[in-house]
C-alpha cells in the first residue's frame, strides 16, 4: 500500500486519541522507540500491524484512567482501521517499543500537540501485496476528513556553509538547485505526493497541480 495509506492511518489515530486539545500526526525522523507500545493486527483486504505509544496515559481524557492501555486504546485502533475496509481487529497488547517501531516496512509518525510537543507515536506496517489488490472504499475517509495536514509547495532547496547563513542580509539573493519553470514539489506532512506549476489566484499564490506520484493519492 502507499505511503497516502500509512499518512491516513496516522490522522485517523490523531484524530480519535481521548487528548483535551488536537493532535497533529507528522512523519518522524527517528524510527527508534523506547519502553513499551500498544500494538495490533488487521486482516482484510488491506493487512496491517498499528503500534501506538502514548508518553503521558494520564494525560488521556477517556474517564478509564484504571483501566489497561491497551483496552483505553481500542476505539483509536478501531478509527485506525477503519480507512483500510473491511476486516478483522485483532487484540490489542503490549510489546516492546523497540520491536514496533523499527520492524521491516514500518512508517512512523509523531503526534504532536499545537505547540510541536510529541505526546504519542505511531507506527504503521501495512501489507503491500493485499493493499494493492483491494484499496480501501473512499468513504471510510470520511471518519478522518476533519483531520488537518501540512501540505507545502516547494520551488527548490540549496546548501550553504553556516558562514554564509550568518551574512544574509535583506537584498541577497539565494540561488536554489532547481532552474526557472520548472515544476514545484507538493508534499503532504513532508511526503512528496506530486507536481505543479505556482500560479497566481485572487492575488495570492497558488499551485496548479500537474501531476500526483503513482500511489500517492489513490485510496
Amino acid at each position: 500500500m502507499s505511503t497516502f495509506h500509512a499518512t491516513a492511518v496516522a490522522a485517523a489515530i490523531a484524530g480519535r486519541l481521548p487528548f483535551g486539545h488536537p493532535v497533529i500526526p507528522t512523519p518522524s525522523t527517528d524510527p527508534g522507540a523506547v519502553g513499551t507500545a500498544v500494538v495490533a493486527t488487521f486482516a482484510g483486504a488491506s493487512g496491517a500491524r498499528i503500534a501506538i505509544q502514548v508518553n503521558d496515559p494520564s494525560a488521556l481524557q477517556d474517564g478509564s484512567d484504571a483501566a489497561p492501555l491497551a483496552d483505553r486504546l481500542h476505539p483509536v485502533f478501531e478509527s485506525a482501521v477503519a480507512v483500510l475496509g473491511p476486516g478483522t481487529l485483532g487484540d490489542t497488547h503490549e510489546v516492546s517499543a523497540q520491536e514496533a517501531f523499527t520492524a521491516p516496512g514500518t512508517q512512523v509518525f509523531d503526534l504532536l500537540s499545537a505547540d510541536g510537543m510529541v505526546v504519542a507515536r505511531a507506527a504503521v506496517t501495512l501489507d503491500a501485496e493485499d493493499g494493492a489488490q483491494a484499496p480501501a472504499p473512499p468513504q471510510r475517509l470520511s471518519r478522518i476528513a476533519g483531520v488537518e495536514m501540512d501540505l507545502v509547495v516547494e520551488i527548490g532547496r540549496t546548501r550553504m556553509p553556516v558562514r554564509d547563513v550568518l551574512s544574509l542580509e535583506p537584498g541577497r539573493v539565494v540561488e536554489l538547485d532547481r532552474a526557472a519553470g520548472s515544476p514545484a514539489d507538493i508534499r503532504l506532512n513532508g511526503r512528496l505526493i506530486g507536481h505543479g506549476t505556482v500560479v497566481v489566484a485572487d492575488g495570492d499564490f497558488a499551485v496548479r497541480v500537474e501531476r500526483i506520484l503513482e500511489g500517492a493519492g489513490s485510496v
